[in-house]
């Protein structure tokens, strides 16, 4: 009885010993296989999904992003967002090479950091956009700040559409929340959520610092968006994004013509100026009607294509 014990007790461990063999050989074989998968087929799969390495000095202005879970957290979730969402940042890339060559050289000249020139991405894609608030034009004014910022805004010139005069504006009232919140972070999130509703969080909450912060969605993300956006736009080879020189947008070609007076019919104007009312809408989006009546007899420069 003994001895049968001992012999049934060996052959149990052998075969257990050879399942271990097994198993370990078939999962060497798996590991070896999904590594021959990856180097041998990932060449002809229509994408390989990654994630996003950050680096250790993401910035908005030169203000560093803190290193905490948090923090990286979220700039990593917008960095997912625009380096996944292919065709929005493709068209962003595209439309930057014809409006950033406008609003770099303005931002320059108002001591504005370079950086914001994302932020009119955030805001807009670029587009002469219309928000569900009623915020227009690529730096998203609604009409009451226009209005403040100096800006023209009625029913026939909305100067809220004209990229030099909405970036002046916006310059304007970064500059002045720069100076009123002490950071140009918080600059910029005062853009999205308004000075008042900004100030009243950090009264409410006894933080100044953004990061720091807890706020509504939009905002929470808003300043993190920017950053990916500035990250993935200054890099787009890093992040699988390849565009030729001739896939770019095209800066406008014009000359300028003043104009002092009413206009009875832009239709009219356009077709004596060598052009059509579509393409003179495009290059001039801030006329907003058929006509233009000039009461005040304001001077407008008005693009004409070349």
């Amino acid at each position: 009885m003994i001895r049968s014990i001992s012999i049934s007790a060996i052959v149990l461990l052998a075969v257990g010993a050879l399942l271990c063999f097994t198993s370990t050989v078939e999962s060497e074989t798996a590991g070896d296989d999904v590594k021959r998968y990856r180097s041998e087929k990932a060449s002809n799969l229509p994408q390989v999904i990654k994630g996003i390495r950050l680096s250790s000095d993401i910035n908005l202005a030169g203000e560093v992003v803190p290193n905490n879970f948090d923090a990286r957290e979220r700039v990593d979730r917008e960095m997912m967002v625009n380096c996944y969402r292919h065709s929005a940042t493709l068209q962003y890339m595209k439309l930057a090479n014809r409006y950033f060559p406008i609003i770099e050289p303005i931002l320059a000249e108002q001591g504005v950091p370079d950086d914001f020139k994302y932020l009119a991405v955030a805001e807009s894609g670029l587009r002469n956009a219309s928000s569900p608030a009623g915020a227009k034009g690529i730096w998203q004014f609604l009409a009451s700040t226009g209005k403040e910022y100096s800006m023209i805004v009625n029913s026939e010139v909305d100067q809220r559409y004209d990229v030099e005069v909405a970036t002046r504006a916006a310059c304007r009232y970064l500059k002045n929340a720069k100076n009123q919140f002490g950071t140009w972070t918080e600059a910029a999130a005062s853009y999205n959520m308004g000075k008042s509703r900004l100030r009243k969080l950090q009264n409410s909450q006894k933080e100044t610092d953004y990061y720091n912060m807890e706020m509504n969605s939009e905002t929470s993300r808003y300043v993190f968006r920017i950053i990916a956006l500035k990250e993935v736009m200054r890099n787009p080879n890093a992040y699988g994004f390849y565009l030729d020189a001739d896939e770019l947008y095209p800066p406008f070609n014009y000359r300028i013509v003043e104009v002092k007076g009413a206009v009875a019919s832009w239709a009219d104007f356009a077709h004596q100026h060598g052009t059509t009312y579509r393409m003179l809408k495009v290059y001039n989006p801030w006329l907003r009607s058929s006509q233009l009546t000039n009461s005040a007899k304001k001077t407008y420069q008005v693009k004409i294509p070349i």
